[in-house]
């Protein structure tokens, strides 16, 4: 670097405000130029780009740095003169740059001292500009604190980044931060404008040495006025081409001067008819290209990568949208399905899955129960008694001592019970003679009604032939004792308070579908009213009757409740089990309108037996228990009739809520 301290510029000339003799020289103090503020103002053609152009030639002369924010695009002729780097957004430019390059842009000017012009007219996107221009303004602020060497920043039509008027953006903000606190870390700055009165006040103000153009607008002339003084303001508008006032803090008077035409080849010249010929401009190091290249490359890759990555990421968008509506599909189906299977289901009468072989087990069941429930003793005690053909039925009725012998105890001749699945071989002969009337009952036993007619008590038949006989008096089981047979006594009703009519089966009810256990509704309703009727005082008092008119018990309601806020599945389920007895959830889900799903169905199935609506009787089977159900909820023991009453109860929500 030069020891240079001074660099001449230009002459005085004669004139208005002309204060030395014409023709002397005007230096300017480097360091004062480096490191302080300055202001080139004038309007188009009056001289202000070739003054800054001027200034920049003698710097370079003296190997001083210098970066210039070129915002037409005219600085570009030094470099038919001087090595500086040209950067900027198109293929005039060295090396195109973005604001990735701005940290090394602010590090090549500052700490190895490379001239460069900074091109911001090559800019398309406004936007992209001004965040370089402020990326690189921030890292030379950055860098110049630790550096500490004199730096000079040029910037063309600063009125543009430090208005009067309206709001300053980050680049002007960066701009006046420089201009304002640069000095201290050697960083210089000279604003050039063609209208001093579009630029903040407070930097010209603020500045350390100024030149004054031709300037006419009367505007920009009261700016001239106010700042240095009302005849410069009145000649100002008079000056030649190149000649300017020049005000200084280094000296006492202003001088009215003429800047020196610059060495370079002028590219803000105004085009004239002649043919234009760019110059041969130099070039600079291929070092100091490829620095910037390898930005420049490492940057492309990102972009390629980011680019790769945004096409993969909408690729799997794209198919994360074809899944979705595939599912959605799927799920309309599915839907479609189910309700089509249910209005299928809901036009079918009738409709059980393995209907006969659900019959045959109900069938079974019946007699096990009922078999059960009168005790093998009584059967064997029936089967010797039954009359054989042709003796009266107060033979049989005088023989015979009753199931358990004359003290109650059961006798030693007593057989085991015939199997259920083995019928009597008493089914096929009729229990009563036609023409035989029956013993008078004892006095306190049921009369049952004459004008009914004499149910067959001994057939083998299913429940209907259970009711029938139970109606009447008679044993549940095929090969008991006949209707109007004597033992100790007629046999009541009902057995004890705390027990249902033997043979009733509270839990199962057949559906009636017009076969042979049809008549089990009928059968029940009679066995009911004649409990009723039979009942003992204790019975009535314990009778949901007795709360009211149409009142229930709490337990009762309750348990409708629940009914009622379970799922239409659920307590469809419910209805199959009661109507069609033990079977598996799968079975009894599918008959509720189900799809077969056996997680579905084993769900719903887990709800009914967590409420204590069914257990599971084996092999995967569930049966209903609302009878045992009914005596669990109770406060106190239920009698028959208050058993039989919930259980209507509870079976009519099942079938209607």
């Amino acid at each position: 670097m030069a020891e240079t301290e001074h660099i001449t510029v230009a002459t005085t000339s004669a004139g208005v405000g002309g204060t030395d003799e014409p023709g002397r020289s005007v230096d300017l103090p480097v360091v004062e130029l480096l490191t302080g503020r300055g202001f080139v103002t004038g309007k188009s053609g009056s001289g202000k780009s070739n003054t800054a152009s001027v200034i920049a030639e003698k710097l370079l002369d003296n190997g001083f740095g210098l970066l210039i924010v070129d915002i037409d695009g005219e600085y570009y002729g030094l470099k038919e003169e001087y090595e500086i780097l040209h950067v900027g957004g198109d293929e005039e430019c060295d090396i195109q740059v973005t604001v990735e390059h701005a940290e090394k842009i602010a590090s090549l000017a500052l700490e190895q001292n490379v001239p460069i012009i900074l091109d911001i007219s090559s800019f398309l996107d406004q936007e992209e500009a001004e965040d370089l221009l402020t990326e690189v303004a921030r890292h030379l602020f950055a860098k110049a604190k630790k550096q500490k060497q004199p730096f000079l920043m040029l910037v063309e039509e600063c009125h543009e980044w430090i208005p009067e008027k309206g709001s300053v953006n980050e680049v002007g903000q960066m701009l006046i931060k420089i201009g304002k606190r640069g000095r201290k870390h050697g960083l210089g700055m000279v604003g050039i404008s063609q209208r001093p009165a579009d630029v903040k006040k407070d930097y010209i103000t603020q500045c350390d040495w100024l030149v004054w153009h031709r300037l006419t607008w009367n505007n920009d002339t009261k700016v001239v006025g106010r700042i240095i003084d009302s005849e410069y303001a009145d000649a100002v508008e008079d000056l030649d081409n190149g000649e300017a006032f020049l005000m200084t803090d280094w000296a006492e008077t202003i001088r009215r001067v003429q800047f020196h035409r610059k060495q370079t080849f002028d590219a803000g010249a105004t085009p004239g008819l002649d043919d234009f010929e760019r110059p041969e401009l130099k070039s600079v190091s291929d070092d100091l290209v490829s620095e910037l290249e390898t930005i420049s490359e490492e940057k492309e890759q990102t972009q390629g990568r980011i680019k790769d990555l945004r096409e993969e990421l909408d690729k799997k968008n794209s198919r994360i949208a074809e899944l979705e509506k595939e599912l959605q599909d799927a799920r309309d189906m599915t839907r479609m399905a189910e309700q089509f299977t249910e209005a299928l289901l809901d036009h079918v009468e009738g409709y059980n899955p393995g209907r006969t072989q659900k019959e045959k087990e109900r069938t079974r069941q019946a007699q096990l129960r009922g078999a059960l429930d009168d005790g093998g003793e009584a059967d064997d005690e029936s089967s010797e008694a039954e009359p054989t053909e042709g003796e009266s039925t107060d033979d049989q009725s005088a023989g015979s001592d009753g199931p358990d012998g004359p003290d109650g105890e059961p006798t030693d001749e007593s057989e085991p019970a015939s199997a259920p699945d083995e019928p009597a071989d008493s089914a096929d002969e009729p229990a009563d003679s036609s023409d035989e009337p029956a013993d008078t009952p004892d006095e306190g036993a049921v009369t049952p009604d004459t004008d009914e007619p004499a149910p067959d008590g001994t057939s083998g038949g299913g429940f209907g032939d259970a009711f029938g006989s139970f109606a009447d008096g008679g044993p549940a089981i095929s090969g008991g004792e006949p209707a109007g047979g004597a033992g100790d006594g007629a046999t009541d009703a009902t057995d004890d308070a705390g027990d249902e009519p033997d043979g009733l089966d509270l839990d199962f009810e057949p559906a009636a579908s017009g076969n042979a256990d049809g008549g089990a509704e009928v059968a029940f309703a009679d066995a009911t009213a004649e409990e009723d009727e039979s009942g003992d005082a204790d019975d009535r008092r314990e009778s949901p009757a007795d709360e009211g008119p149409n009142s229930q018990p709490r337990f009762v309601v309750d348990l409708r409740t629940e009914l009622e806020e379970m799922d239409e599945k659920t307590r469809r389920m419910l209805q199959y089990y009661v109507e069609q007895g033990a079977d598996t959830p799968l079975n009894a889900h599918f008959s509720a309108g189900g799809s077969g799903d056996r997680t579905s169905a084993y769900a719903h199935n887990r709800e009914l037996r967590l409420a204590g609506f069914v257990e599971h009787v084996g092999r995967g089977r569930y049966a209903p228990r609302l009878k045992a159900l009914v005596r669990e909820r109770a406060p106190d023991e239920p009698s028959a009739t208050a058993v039989v009453d919930a259980v209507t109860e509870l079976r009519s929500t099942i079938g209607t809520a």
